[in-house]
């Protein structure tokens, strides 16, 4: 009886797949499983901007998301591969020239040609750029890696009880990267907070770089935005940058925080992305 019990649970929980939190690991570094369901989408404090209103009933798939940014170190496997040049992982069929990588060689930034960064994040990756990524390593994998929608990652950050930041409604320097003052300031090794952890075990969710998502951005899409898996307008001038990063203050780390940058813009050294990956 314990046997057949044992195994009946343990079919249980196979049938329902994932589990909150859960890790896999395709080669490109860990990821953490975000169930499907619901969750409340943007500013349920009412101190922020208009363009994270109105709060809104957002339902998701079950996906994905990185654990940490991506590293110096997956970038430079992309980098050295011969699939860098292959206009079919890029948007439009053009392949970013390397030395047009900004950072890249900036020791201060710790970037990854220099020594000890490969657990640095890295920076100034462009949207074209994180996208033609997520395309090689969907096909080094055989799995669909892509970014993240803008309300997987919101969610992915603060689960389904609408806090503030990641970890909680308070904030201090003991759980991000975030500015300290006036000194010279980059980002830290990926995961160096592990305080700020997200719900799902996500971390630097808030502080350390910005990260691009691939949705379009509008200011007004919340208001028509679908119940179901939205995805962003179909079309605009900018696409979404979400969390805060090393150079702004507290406020602006906020989970349901949005921001938005020119896809091609690339001379940003605050920013940087993860990966998200279908169930």
């Amino acid at each position: 009886m314990r046997v057949l019990g044992f195994v009946l649970l343990a079919a249980a929980v196979f049938a329902a797949g994932p589990q909150p939190g859960s890790v896999v690991n395709d080669g490109f570094g860990d990821l953490v499983y975000v169930p499907a369901g619901p969750f409340k989408m943007g500013d349920n404090f009412g101190d922020g901007e208009a363009r994270e209103r109105p709060v809104h009933e957002v339902a998701l798939d079950g996906f994905y998301i990185a654990k940490h940014e991506v590293t110096n170190k997956l970038w430079r496997q992309f980098r050295d591969d011969p699939g860098y040049d292959d206009p079919k992982y890029w948007p439009g069929g053009r392949p970013m020239p390397k030395d047009q990588m900004p950072y890249w060689t900036d020791e201060r930034n710790h970037g990854g040609a220099t020594a000890g960064s490969d657990t640095y994040p890295v920076l100034g990756v462009n949207w074209d750029a994180a996208v033609a990524f997520t395309n090689w390593v969907s096909a080094k994998t055989g799995k669909r890696y892509r970014l993240p929608t803008e309300a997987e990652w919101e969610k992915a950050a603060r689960g389904t009880d609408q806090r503030r930041y990641p970890w909680g409604n308070t904030i201090d320097h003991s759980y991000a990267k975030y500015v300290e003052g006036s000194d010279f300031v980059t980002a830290a090794e990926v995961g160096s907070f592990p305080k700020g952890a997200s719900p799902y075990g996500a971390l630097d969710m808030a502080g350390n770089v910005m990260e691009w998502c691939s949705d379009w951005y509008s200011r007004d899409y919340y208001s028509v935005s679908p119940k179901k898996n939205p995805k962003g307008p179909e079309s605009g001038a900018y696409r979404v940058l979400r969390g805060g990063t090393f150079f702004e203050d507290a406020f602006d780390l906020r989970t349901h925080r949005r921001s938005a940058a020119w896809p091609s813009f690339q001379a940003y050294r605050m920013v940087g992305f993860r990966l998200a990956r279908d169930q």
